[in-house]
């Protein structure tokens, strides 16, 4: 299922969240608290578990695909039991590094809950309510007693406060155009390296970045998030290119001619 009129119009709807708006700030007031002394470390074994379990990481098409359907009994228990863990903790009392790993892994983590909870399901758009184009504004987990949806993580957190566009490489949709679910959780420790692994995969990958005769596809990703990879083509394109292999950084360099963005919103599910 491609990206279509109607799913344009819903995502301008949903995911874009005026940076500028009170509520934002109060976003931005409330959780950019860091402990920064702190040694504290987050225990992220669970979600480990799973992803080792159920992600299909060795694919022909180097999409990594999730097996939610046979995600069953204890494991679905020990799914719930990790989120109900990471919603008991207050993460402004570690450090920033620690409180990034805990966003991204408790945004993908939900995601694959939220499939798995309704699967069978062709696509997390078809989720939410029935004019909702997907479930990211759904208030679905309470972090030290605020409600947050998927939209809260990452738009009202994630994005602002650590103002990172690899974290887009990062949280995952259940999509197939979406950047592949990492088989590793994130840490303080591995984050640098798992994002800059995570650019350099979706970048060279065709659902990334494409020729298609005389104009560039890049995923929609690019055109959403425009102002998180500098506003302009030129500074997408210098992007891509800090990402891209030798002969795509090349062939970007030379590109001259239109930029268009495509998105495939099927479930990344292993068959």
């Amino acid at each position: 299922m491609k990206t279509n009129l109607l799913a344009i119009l819903g995502i301008i709807l949903l995911f874009f969240y005026p940076m500028s708006s009170m509520a934002t700030d109060d976003y931005l007031k409330y959780w950019s608290v860091f402990a920064e002394k702190s040694e504290k470390t987050i225990n992220h074994d669970d979600w480990q578990y799973i992803l080792d379990k159920y992600l299909v990481d060795q694919t022909p098409s180097k999409i990594n695909l999730f097996n939610y359907q046979a995600v069953a009994g204890s494991n679905k228990q020990k799914l719930a039991n990790y989120l109900k863990h990471m919603q008991s903790l207050d993460p402004r009392q570690y450090a920033r590094a620690v409180q990034k790993a805990y966003w991204i892994n408790l945004y993908n983590a939900l995601t694959v809950k939220l499939i798995v909870d309704n699967y069978p399901v062709k696509s997390i758009t078809k989720l939410g309510g029935f004019f909702s184009f997907g479930p990211w504004d759904d208030e679905i987990i309470t972090i030290t007693g605020q409600s947050l949806s998927l939209n809260d993580i990452e738009h009202k957190i994630l994005r602002p406060i650590f103002k990172d566009n690899r974290i887009h490489y990062a949280v995952n949709c259940a999509s197939l155009g979406c950047p592949n679910l990492s088989k590793t959780v994130y840490t303080a420790q591995n984050m640098e390296q798992m994002l800059e692994t995570a650019a350099k995969a979706f970048v060279n990958h065709p659902r990334g970045v494409r020729f298609k005769g005389s104009k560039i596809i890049v995923s929609s990703i690019y055109h959403w998030y425009k102002e998180d990879f500098g506003d302009d083509n030129k500074q997408l394109l210098k992007h891509l290119i800090k990402y891209a292999d030798s002969s795509l950084a090349n062939a970007l360099a030379t590109h001259q001619g239109k930029i268009d963005h495509d998105y495939d919103w099927d479930l990344n599910q292993a068959k």
